[in-house]
């Protein structure tokens, strides 16, 4: 199909449409979360979502104002004004282009796929539990047939978005479902909470702001904290977004490219009174459920979502929030995960223990904590059981030399192990130790080989280290006369070292 085709056309503007109406209340929502004006919440929206999706690295994921980094802003708001947030959001903006320049995107691939399970699952319940905000009425719970009529309303648009597909595919059916609600809820005058119960969405074009900060020191000392932890919550959402859309579509996004494109989004937002933002997986799970692959959808989100501001402020304001909650429990539904739970008993126990400590810490703290745990974790589960899997066989060979053959990888986890391999009191005068089935991966592992040496060195016996590699070979100090070169049989692999480097 080609990307200018009405059909491709029609797929990615009606999807922005549906995404923008999303957009709306999320926009709403985290800018009150944050202690800032509504109109600010969605201006990051509109520009963050235009510039990632003109110039981003991953066509057809949705970015805007998120929760995750909400969460973040609160406290510099309340502290010091939405004047310092800007400032943090340039900063944060510079932060993020710096990671791009730098090329580290790639490092996104390196997450284990369990942490992966956890991070759409956590999101997943995020997303979920936060619509339940909308279920409050000045404070307190929804009661009687205002609650009853709310849930009813949840309840239809999830059936249409669901039945709707096997209908026709002409349209979106999250689109289908959210305008056959607010037809009903129109004509039938049903009184539900809408979306200008969250506030006016009424504005004018965001104008260019220097904020208004001192530009000293002490500003910096205020801003950076706050500008360094939005810029890494920021890019964890958006990179692992990324990964996980590119899981579903079977293509392969560009990572630096989206950290660049994010960092320039946020620098611009900071100046023209957003509140900065990242990759908005409900939204984008939105986008690519319809269809929609191109950046046509998300240029179009954004600017639909402009409109809506400038010019369709009072029709999109009786728009019923139980449609666009009904469509963000679909969204739920379809990004979680259900296949964890036939996992467990079949995956091992720490891989299972990894998915839900990373949907734990990212309901109870938040995601880019959630994600280092998760990594944290998974890199202790793989040094330890590596660590239990340095083993050695001994033998005689045809001088009656003991030799001892070491295989697995020997490095900072596993050294202590690998001393306990060996009994240089016991051992006779000449004792071989074949590295051919071995890896030495650090300078942990270097150290060993030379503490090994100095041990029988002491008790006036010769150790004779086969197959050691040329750069290990370099690296020892006290165990230079007991080796042993086997060219061309030396392994040739590469130990990582900082005095290599």
């Amino acid at each position: 199909m080609s990307d200018v085709s009405p059909s491709h056309i029609k797929t990615n503007v009606l999807s922005g449409l549906t995404v923008a109406l999303a957009l709306v209340p999320e926009a709403i929502a985290f800018a009150l979360v944050a202690h800032v004006s509504p109109l600010t919440g969605l201006y990051a929206a509109v520009l963050v979502s235009f510039i990632t999706s003109a110039f981003g690295g991953r066509p057809g994921m949705i970015s805007g104002a998120a929760g995750a980094l909400a969460v973040v802003m609160v406290a510099l708001v309340v502290q010091h004004g939405a004047q310092y947030l800007f400032a943090a959001i340039v900063l944060m903006g510079v932060l993020q282009m710096l990671f791009a320049a730098a090329r580290l995107g790639k490092f996104i691939r390196m997450v284990p796929h369990p942490v992966m399970l956890g991070f759409v699952n956590g999101l997943a319940i995020v997303i979920f539990v936060a619509q339940f905000e909308h279920f409050k009425v000045g404070g307190g719970w929804m009661a009687g047939p205002q609650l009853w009529t709310m849930l009813g309303l949840v309840a239809l648009t999830m059936a249409i978005v669901y039945l709707t597909p096997r209908i026709t595919k002409a349209v979106p059916a999250t689109l289908v479902g959210i305008l056959a609600v607010a037809l009903l809820a129109h004509f039938t005058g049903i009184e539900t909470k809408t979306v200008g119960d969250l506030g006016s969405i009424a504005g004018g074009l965001p104008a260019f702001r220097v904020p208004d900060v001192p530009f000293d020191l002490q500003t910096l000392k205020i801003v950076f904290p706050y500008s360094l932890v939005l810029a890494g919550v920021g890019l964890i959402e958006t990179l692992l977004t990324l990964t996980l859309i590119d899981e579903i579509t079977d293509t392969r996004g560009q990572p630096n490219r989206e950290s660049l494109a994010q960092g320039v989004a946020n620098v611009v937002t900071g100046f023209f009174g957003g509140m900065g933002g990242c990759a908005m997986i409900g939204q984008s799970m939105i986008n690519v459920g319809n269809g929609a692959r191109g950046r046509l959808s998300g240029i179009c989100a954004s600017l639909f979502l402009l409109s809506f501001i400038l010019f369709g402020a009072s029709v999109i304001e009786q728009i019923p929030l139980a449609a666009l909650i009904g469509v963000m429990f679909v969204v739920c539904e379809k990004t979680f995960e259900w296949g964890t739970f036939r996992l467990f008993g079949k995956v091992p126990r720490a891989d299972a223990l990894v998915i839900v400590l990373v949907a734990g810490v990212t309901l109870v703290f938040n995601l880019a904590t959630a994600v280092l745990v998760g990594v944290v974790v998974s890199a202790l589960v793989f040094a330890w059981q590596h660590a239990k899997q340095i083993r050695v066989t001994s033998g005689q060979d045809a001088h009656g030399w003991k030799v001892y053959e070491l295989e697995g990888t020997l490095f900072f986890a596993s050294v202590a192990g690998f001393q306990a391999l060996f009994t240089p009191k016991d051992d006779p005068q000449d004792v071989v130790v074949e590295f051919r089935r071995a890896r030495v991966a650090d300078h942990s592992a270097i150290q060993a080989i030379d503490g090994l040496a100095e041990r029988y060195r002491a008790l006036g016996k010769r150790l004779h280290l086969r197959h050691l590699s040329p750069d290990c070979r370099a690296l020892l100090e006290r165990a230079k006369d007991m080796i042993e070169v086997n060219l061309p049989e030396d392994p040739r692999y590469r130990v990582a070292d900082d005095k290599l480097d």
